[in-house]
């Protein structure tokens, strides 16, 4: 049969047709286990009941009412429940159909706020080496990471990057967590200062950092140290929570566990877990002050963005994870899950690291642990892990170019927070075999 399909590869895929829990079914009935809720998105599971409900009473309402000329029931509500839990600060709501739509309205809405309160100077956007914020032109241009950068260079804005917060790589020797934290954060003090704080707009990073580096989180006080340079200079803090956000890491944003409140945060993936494309930019009711009492209005907007039925299914996914005890829930299988990894492969010759928090974990594959020394990338040890992972019936994210965008080799995890202990178990065990095979391979 033809496949008219223009994929992500040019492989051949197999077909899902049913979730059930933590597991995809393909045509032949093959079970997989949701190892990674895809790319960190499935965080209810594949067939969860009151997701579905929800959407279908949407959808016997109205499916669909442009925010040009109305707004919706289920778009209030969700906007309501976010601002409710939200960090100090963040009252506004900007619904959106992805993360990468969130990153590209939060880097659009802090050059109209400089515009609206006189300093148009402000236009540079710092964010860090190794980061990844979205594959539209301004998220890519935001992120770090060389290799996805590579093919689009001469299309994207100058931005600028700075060494991330990577303890594993960059903490020297006899270092305290807190004093390389501290090191690290100078490392945005003095980009500001490099390029003339007048200039500089705004510090993107993620809490803790997912799909190139594997669930890196910051060390000591980094992002305390952050807000306080960036509050220092005038320059906006826009936090990406779109992978680590939602509860992924045990708190309903990551940036709790930081101690900090952005200017700007942006989420998805688990806003909607999988059920409706779904994002969001949340920003300070001092932005919106700023751009209400001045233009009137911001400069942007998408055909689909707040959509009733995607906020139906949003706010559905919201009220599962705060009012049934699921972010206990994360904290509790992400101890479990990490107590089962370092069992597994805490002495393995070839993980070096084994990081992240929450049910948001990492392993990295290292040729060398005592040097820390990267497989070759002509290797492409992380495809093969991928591919030996869904022979064994697991879905994981390996990824590499974990050091510098080129060299390095992760796995990322980040199952259903519906995940039971015994399933933690089989993901281990299966990611065990799959390491083996690629290894041998």
């Amino acid at each position: 049969m033809a496949n008219h399909v223009f994929g992500r590869g040019s492989g051949a895929l197999p077909t899902a047709t049913r979730g059930e829990g933590c597991y995809i079914y393909d045509e032949a009935g093959r079970a997989y286990l949701d190892g990674s809720g895809g790319a960190a998105v499935s965080c209810l599971g594949h067939s969860d009941e009151t997701v579905r409900a929800a959407i279908h009473a949407q959808l016997d309402q109205i499916a669909f009412a442009h925010t040009g000329f109305f707004t919706s029931e289920p778009a209030e509500a969700l906007a309501d429940k976010l601002i409710a839990h939200a960090p100090d600060g963040i009252d506004r709501v900007y619904l959106l159909s992805g993360g990468s739509e969130a990153v590209e309205a939060a880097i659009k809405l802090a050059r109209q706020y400089a515009l609206e309160i006189g300093q148009p100077g402000r236009h540079r956007i710092i964010a860090r080496r190794q980061s990844y914020h979205g594959n539209t032109l301004g998220a890519l241009a935001a992120g770090g990471n060389a290799w996805r950068r590579e093919k689009y260079a001469p299309l994207l804005m100058e931005t600028y990057h700075i060494d991330p917060c990577f303890e594993y790589h960059h903490r020297h020797d006899g270092e305290s967590l807190e004093d390389y934290g501290q090191r690290a954060a100078q490392a945005l003090e003095d980009e500001i200062q490099r390029l003339g704080p007048e200039t500089v707009l705004a510090f993107i990073a993620e809490p803790v950092v997912g799909a190139t580096a594997g669930a890196v989180p910051s060390a000591g006080d980094y992002f305390k140290h952050i807000r306080e340079i960036c509050d220092r200079h005038g320059v906006l803090l826009i936090l990406d929570e779109v992978m680590c956000g939602m509860g992924r890491t045990g708190t309903f944003f990551a940036c709790e566990q930081d101690g900090v409140a952005p200017d700007i945060v942006t989420i998805a993936k688990g806003l909607g877990a999988g059920y409706a494309p779904i994002g969001a930019m949340l920003s300070s009711a001092r932005i919106f002050n700023a751009i209400a009492q001045g233009s009137g209005s911001f400069q942007h907007g998408h055909t689909y963005h707040g959509h009733p039925l995607a906020a139906a299914a949003g706010n559905a996914v919201v009220s599962r994870i705060l009012d049934d005890g699921l972010l206990p829930q994360v904290r509790d299988r992400g101890d479990a899950l990490e107590a089962a990894l370092r069992q597994r492969f805490g002495q393995h010759p070839h993980v070096g690291d084994i990081r992240g928090r929450g049910l948001f974990r990492g392993i990295e594959l290292v040729e060398d642990r005592d040097t820390k020394q990267s497989f070759d990338p002509s290797r492409k040890l992380n495809a093969k892990v991928k591919k030996a992972a869904m022979d064994e019936g697991l879905i994981c994210y390996p990824a590499g170019g974990t050091v510098d965008g080129r060299v390095g080799d992760h796995v990322l995890l980040a199952p259903p927070f519906i995940i039971s202990e015994d399933q933690i178990g089989e993901l281990v065990d299966k990611l065990s075999n799959a390491l083996d095979r690629a290894l041998a391979a």
